[in-house]
């Protein structure tokens, strides 16, 4: 039998989640016509993605070098308006060159 701190904790959980969903459009009824927080909020998404995504780009290979070498590998490539498998393609492929070099050093 499953135990009451469990169902205690699920119903918290889904709580918070509905607060954080429900108050924006209890808060803003009307259109938000202020220039400066619309571009604030148009931005919002991409800096939580990044600030989710850059850890484990750095974290996810065996050395943060490696790593390191395939983040500016689709960094050069993602401004030079390549496509979104070519940066990934590049950087996977990037990152196994130096993971390569990095154990034929003796680094690894």
């Amino acid at each position: 039998m499953t135990e009451p701190r469990v169902f205690i904790s699920i119903l918290i959980m889904a709580g918070v989640t509905y607060l954080v969903r429900m108050l924006p459009l209890v808060i803003f009824k009307k259109k938000i016509t202020n220039r400066f927080v619309r571009s604030f909020l148009a931005y919002v998404p991409y800096a939580v993605l990044a600030a989710m995504t850059f850890p484990g780009i750095l974290y996810s290979t065996g050395s943060v070098s490696s790593a390191a070498f395939g983040l500016l590998t689709a960094l050069v490539l993602a401004y030079h308006n390549k496509g979104l498998l070519t940066v990934a393609l590049g950087a996977s492929a990037a990152v196994f060159a130096a993971q390569q070099l990095l154990s034929l050093a003796g680094m690894q």
